[in-house]
Parts: structure tokens; sequence; C-alpha cells
């Protein structure tokens, strides 16, 4: 195949991957149908957790977050590999470019409301196209065509396998692991006796009787009701609530 050929054909295939990752960036999901709904911008400026990608056992049961942090690297693979096969480009100039990209379509998503700029999103997307500018160097190397999109698709496994591999030794480094959940009624004190509160009290909550585990709603004329536990050294504490609104009743 002509030189020339060749390059129209990786172009067609750059602009036309190039559009379904708009697509999926800012019209999938259900993005447009939301918009009315949404009233503030949101910036997430910190990575939160963004070397978690989901550990072996967890693909035996994955969720959707799963298949996020996967795709969110994954999809973006390809672009290491088609921009350097049409522009002679170095590693460094590349990822700026990249990620210069990828910052202004986030603040756009935020700003139209048809999504956030998550810092998360940046960070996994730009090793996506790192995994494939290596995947390129790794694989182009011969001038028979099909062998080197074989090596190329070998070389993009293997790297992402790595950074996978990467990814959670960090993960276990940096990450807390948590302790087990215990209901907020069955705490102890410092002297190893169940916390106390006030008075359960049942409500009924779409025709129901229902009697709280632990009361927390203002039976008194309260605004709010406080209850303390110590901690001792531990630094986190995460709470978990199930809430109901009764009937006939503002939230």
């Amino acid at each position: 195949m002509h030189l020339k050929q060749q390059r129209k054909i990786i172009f067609a295939m750059t602009i036309s991957y190039t559009l379904l990752i708009l697509y999926f960036m800012f019209l999938a999901f259900g993005r447009v149908g939301t918009v009315e709904h949404i009233t503030e911008y949101t910036f997430i400026f910190l990575p939160d957790g963004f070397f978690r990608l989901p550990s072996l056992s967890d693909l035996l049961h994955p969720t959707l977050m799963d298949f996020v942090g996967f795709g969110n690297i994954a999809a973006f693979i390809p672009f290491g590999i088609l921009i350097p096969l049409l522009y002679r480009t170095n590693f460094i100039r590349f990822m700026m470019l990249f990620i210069l990209s990828i910052l202004m379509l986030e603040t756009i998503q935020a700003l139209t409301f048809l999504g956030s700029f998550d810092m998360n999103d940046v960070i996994q997307n730009a090793s996506g196209a790192a995994i494939g500018f290596g995947a390129y160097k790794l694989g182009f190397r011969t001038k028979n065509i099909w062998r080197s999109i074989a090596a190329t698709g070998i070389s993009a496994v293997v790297l992402m396998l790595g950074v996978w591999g990467i990814f959670g030794i960090v993960d276990q480094a940096f990450t807390k692991e948590m302790g087990p959940f215990v209901a907020i009624n069955e705490l102890k004190d410092s002297t190893g006796n169940p916390s106390t509160g006030t008075k359960r009290y049942s409500l009924k909550i779409g025709g129901q009787n229902v009697e709280p585990r632990y009361n927390a709603y203002n039976v008194e004329g309260k605004k709010k009701e406080t209850y303390t536990y110590t901690l001792g050294n531990r630094e986190e504490i995460y709470l978990s609530l199930n809430y109901g609104i009764p009937d006939q009743k503002d939230f």
C-alpha cells in the first residue's frame, strides 16, 4: 500500500476515533438530559484514589466503576499509537500536547454541565496515551505493517498489565484499609460499655411504623442532636446513614 494512502487511512481512523471519544465525553450516558438539573460547576483538582484499578478478585464481580477505571486508561491508548504514526514527535512533546488537550476538554465538560473537571480522569487518560506511545515505539520497528500492528497490540497489553500492577502496589502503599462497619447503637465508650443516646422513637413512614436503631430525630423542639464518641487513636471514621422522610413533610 502506498505511503500516502496509508496516511489517509490512519488520518480517517484518528478523526473517527476522536469523534467517538468526544461523543462519550459529552453526549453519552444521558448527560444532555441532566444538564437542566445541574446548577453548580464541579472541579475536582485533587486526585482521589486514581491509582485504584480493580484487582483480580474484583474482576470476578466487576462493578460499573471497575469498568470506568479501565476504560479511562484503555480508551486513550489508541491516541498514543495513531498520533505518532501521523506526525513525527517525541514522547515529551506528545504528552504535553495531549495533557493540555485533556485539560481543555475536562474544563469544557464542567462549564457546559455535561460532566465535571476531574484530575483523576486527566491522569488516567494521560496514562493510557503514554501506554499507547510506548506500544508504538516497541511495535513499529519493521516494515511489515501486519507484524508491526501485532507487535504493537501485544506491547500495549503488556504495558497495560504493567501499569495495572504498579498502580496496585502504589494503592496498597498509600491507601488505608477500612475497618469493619459497626452499627452506631452498638458502639462502646471508653469504659467498654455501650454508648447511650436519647430514647428511641418510632416513626410512620409510608404508612408503616418504623423504629430507628439510633434516634437522631428532633422530638423535643431542638434543632439538632449531638452524639459524642471517643475514637481513641483512630484517624478517620466513616458514617453510613439510612434516612426516611415522613409522609406529607418537607425534607
